[in-house]
């Protein structure tokens, strides 16, 4: 796969999570009473828009790939918390055992890499 196809995936997928956040957004606004359901809407929202940008930069740094895998670990990371916590409370039932705390820490490493890669380009200049 290409860097701009890889590219071209992120984003559509992080479109999509966007899409989908703002659907279960609507969802926990009317049809229940769990805050649970609104956070995993605003994590798919926010990590949608964050793949999206990490993806969008990632062009322009020394290391794209590591920037496209942060964006893709991302997208990853967050349909595992997300889709847990969905689960539990619109079907009764997680994923698999661990799915949230699993896409929880992939989330943070995610952050964590793109951080790093980041800040290690500026610093290179």
């Amino acid at each position: 796969m290409t860097a701009g196809s890889w590219a071209l995936w992120n984003v559509g997928i992080g479109a999509l999570m966007g899409a989908v956040g703002v659907a279960l957004a609507a969802v926990a606004a009317h049809r229940t009473a769990d805050p649970s359901l609104a956070t995993a809407a605003l994590f798919l929202i926010l990590h949608g828009v964050g793949a999206v940008a990490l993806t969008a930069i990632a062009g322009g740094t020394p290391w794209p790939s590591v920037l496209l895998g942060a964006a893709s670990l991302m997208l990853v990371a967050v349909a595992l918390f997300s889709g847990d916590v969905s689960s539990r409370v619109l079907l009764g039932d997680r994923l698999f055992p661990m799915a949230a705390p699993a896409g929880g820490s992939l989330l943070i490493a995610s952050w964590l890499i793109a951080a790093v890669a980041s800040i290690a380009a500026a610093i290179r200049g």
